[in-house]
């Protein structure tokens, strides 16, 4: 059985030490935060809210109630016995419930439809549901969670598809500033569009989990899935030997932190062994070639201990591993979202998890936070936050739910997106230009994620997908993925390219060509909804 503090205990860390990001040295925020659970989800059935964790200046475990007191769990028993009743009433279809949460708490907000969450205690602390085991008591409940850590650096809060990806939520934090960020909402249909992928591969079709009433309850991750007998256990085995295998003959190198790139080791595979030294040319760190349980749990032959050399490779091997990255690379983690999850066999789940996404992030893995894809929202300095229950069906945030006619005008005053010399031929330049109200800047954003002008559609020239890529128009093909745009914040992103509709520099010039750029949300990357 799996106990909560280990969870904790990686969440906290995780959320302290995510690659390239920077931590804040002040403690900021309000002693009690306010956390909104929006139900937008479209069924009908009774919402039950779970606040877990742990109170981090005691160590102590338990939950918080919709005030924001926490209370210790009594001491457990073997067999396990029941835990205190710790639901807090959710919201209907269409409302909202604010919960307290206190400074100093890392743990999970669970949310079931139908009935509570039934959670039990042993000497050691709580058990924590495991509905891809036989016999576990959640089995059959509709249920998900969202993880948390709100201490005196501010608030991190993820949603997580590590185990399974059962209800669709987004995440969001506003801090004191006004500014929100938001991560974790689907595309229209998104739930979907996963479910379908998964069942269309004979590999993975039984990783997807039905109720006898015919609802899908939930899609396990690879690793739960393998240890529930639904995924064959040796899936990545092959991949892995021919990965580990290419560095025989050449060099891998690792720089494993983003703000430092002048830390790097360098790796070769010697028999199953693979060995990395420093710059200095002394040996830090050996890995035997792992098993693909390893790698979906980023555990075992790559267990990443909380170090500065060890664990950061060990989380950039897993990451390149999970992501089919490793063995075609010279240097690792690989930043380009569009080499992802192209390896044979193919690991479908992350790829069709991510593809879901209206923003391409996702916690598909334990160290999906390598290159930072990872679904999380961050601030030092937080007011407030949210957990939406997004639609099981249609809704989304871009591509196939918003639709409109009308400028996109850019970040940049008095400006807009514009198809140069309003000629509808196919190759045609999308530039910036004054707004003055023609065809050429007359632009449709449909629930086929195409944007269309004149006729045709907003297009990646050649189908690139690197950062400066430029933009014109052609011919409509919906699904087409160079032609597929889904709204991210006050963005256009290319989920193929995982980049941003961007006016270089930002600059306010007539006939500026519009590009593909790594998202950033800043105001070269603004533009509004069609018809807004």
């Amino acid at each position: 059985m799996r106990q909560l503090r280990a969870w904790l205990t990686a969440l906290v860390v995780g959320a302290l030490c995510v690659t390239g990001v920077a931590v804040p040295a002040t403690a900021v925020g309000p002693d009690r935060l306010p956390i909104t659970i929006a139900n937008s989800s479209g069924r009908g059935e009774q919402v039950f809210v779970h606040v877990l964790g742990t109170n981090l200046a005691t160590g102590r475990l338990g939950w918080v109630d919709g005030g924001g007191t926490f209370h210790a769990w009594p001491a457990g028993s073997l067999p396990p016995s029941p835990a205190p009743d710790s639901a807090i009433a959710g919201p209907g279809n269409g409302g909202s419930v604010t919960v307290q949460i206190p400074r100093g708490f890392s743990g999970r907000i669970y949310f079931s439809f139908g009935q509570k969450v039934p959670f039990s205690l042993t000497p050691d602390g709580l058990v924590q549901p495991a509905p891809w085991a036989a016999g576990d008591p959640t089995r059959d409940i509709l249920f998900d969670w969202s993880e948390l850590t709100y201490n005196d650096d501010g608030l991190w809060l993820n949603s997580s598809q590590v185990d399974m990806f059962a209800v669709p939520h987004s995440v969001s934090v506003t801090g004191a500033s006004g500014a929100t960020r938001t991560t974790g909402t689907l595309v229209a249909n998104g739930r979907q569009q996963v479910i379908d992928a998964m069942r269309a591969s004979p590999d993975w079709a039984r990783t997807v989990v039905t109720r006898g009433d015919g609802t899908v309850l939930r899609v396990l991750s690879p690793g739960k899935a393998a240890s529930a007998g639904l995924l064959s256990a040796g899936y990545l085995d092959g991949y892995i030997a021919s990965a580990w295998n290419a560095y025989t003959t050449r060099t891998l190198t690792v720089q494993p932190f983003g703000d430092r790139p002048e830390i790097r080791y360098t790796g070769r595979t010697s028999g199953t062994t693979m060995r990395f030294t420093d710059t200095s040319g002394r040996e830090v760190a050996a890995f035997e070639r792992p098993s693909s349980a390893d790698v979906w749990g980023c555990d075992g032959r790559l267990h990443a201990p909380n170090d500065q050399v060890v664990g950061p490779i060990a989380r950039t091997l897993c990451a390149a591993l999970f992501r089919g990255t490793l063995g075609t690379s010279s240097v690792e983690p690989v930043l380009d979202a569009s080499q992802f999850y192209r390896s044979s066999p193919p690991n479908v789940y992350g790829r069709v998890i991510h593809a879901a996404m209206t923003d391409g992030r996702a916690y598909a893995f334990a160290f999906d936070d390598v290159g930072a894809f990872e679904s999380l929202v961050h601030d030092g300095d937080p007011r407030s936050a949210r957990v939406d229950l997004t639609p099981f069906t249609g809704g989304g945030g871009g591509g196939g739910g918003a639709t409109g006619t009308g400028a996109v005008r850019s970040g940049v005053s008095g400006k807009c997106l514009d198809v140069s010399g309003g000629n509808s031929a196919n190759g045609t330049a999308v530039q910036l230009w004054d707004c003055n109200g023609t065809a050429a800047q007359r632009w449709t954003f449909g629930n086929d994620g195409t944007l269309r002008a004149l006729g045709k559609c907003l297009d990646v020239a050649e189908w690139g997908t690197a950062n400066g890529s430029k933009l014109h128009i052609w011919d409509c093909n919906p699904g087409q993925s160079n032609q597929t745009w889904v709204r991210q914040g006050s963005s256009y992103r290319n989920p193929a390219s995982g980049r941003c509709l961007d006016n270089p520099s930002n600059q306010a010039v007539n006939g500026n060509r519009i590009q593909l750029w790594d998202c950033f949300g800043n105001s070269a990357q603004w533009w509004s909804v069609p018809g807004a």
